[in-house]
């Protein structure tokens, strides 16, 4: 199965890959190689979300999308939490290519809307509906699940920035060199 690469400017976001980065939970480089791939289900869904994101003045930064199973496993093995990842084996919706990671920023001048937390927070107030944010906060958060939502997709509890195709299971796990994506590979794509 090929993925989509998702890219400016045939998708109108920002990327911001933090696994490509030692700017996420873990503190290191997870990726070898920056890049952004989706299921072609998912990259469908995506342009939807952009359209509804747009007419509100708003677009999307993405953090993560499609996770090689090899990458799972890393994060796995530095916080083996459930509430928060999902175990290798179970399948990552992001080993399918059907989950994204993402934030809102304004149009004009690239303002991140206020979400309360970074991504990649480990904690309950990073859950969507958390006691621990702001009126302001939770209708940001509302706004980004309201646009997810209404362009197909289903979101995680406990994490606002994942969203995720519905049915997960009939879409295939994939490695690195499955997807072709070069993630993990120190000299980028084959």
């Amino acid at each position: 199965m090929a993925l989509i690469r998702i890219i400016p400017p045939e998708f109108d976001v920002e990327l911001a890959i933090a696994y490509a980065t030692s700017n996420n939970v873990t503190g290191k480089k997870i990726y070898c190689n920056s890049g952004c791939w989706l299921h072609e289900d998912a990259a469908n869904a995506l342009l939807i979300a952009i359209g509804y994101a747009n007419d509100l003045g708003l677009k999307f930064c993405i953090f993560d999308a499609f996770r090689p199973v090899e990458a799972q496993w890393k994060l796995w093995n530095h916080s083996p939490n459930p509430n928060f990842l999902v175990h290798p084996r179970k399948g990552s919706p992001h080993s399918r290519g059907i989950a994204i990671d993402l934030t809102l920023l304004k149009r004009d001048g690239n303002n991140f809307l206020n979400m309360g937390t970074d991504f990649d927070n480990f904690s309950e107030k990073a859950f969507h509906n958390s006691q621990f944010i702001t009126p302001e906060v939770r209708q940001n958060r509302y706004t980004l699940l309201g646009l997810m939502v209404s362009a197909g997709w289903d979101y995680y509890l406990n994490e606002w920035w994942h969203y995720q195709l519905f049915n997960s299971k009939n879409y295939e796990l994939l490695s690195d060199s499955d997807a072709g994506t070069g993630l993990m590979k120190e000299n980028g794509v084959e």
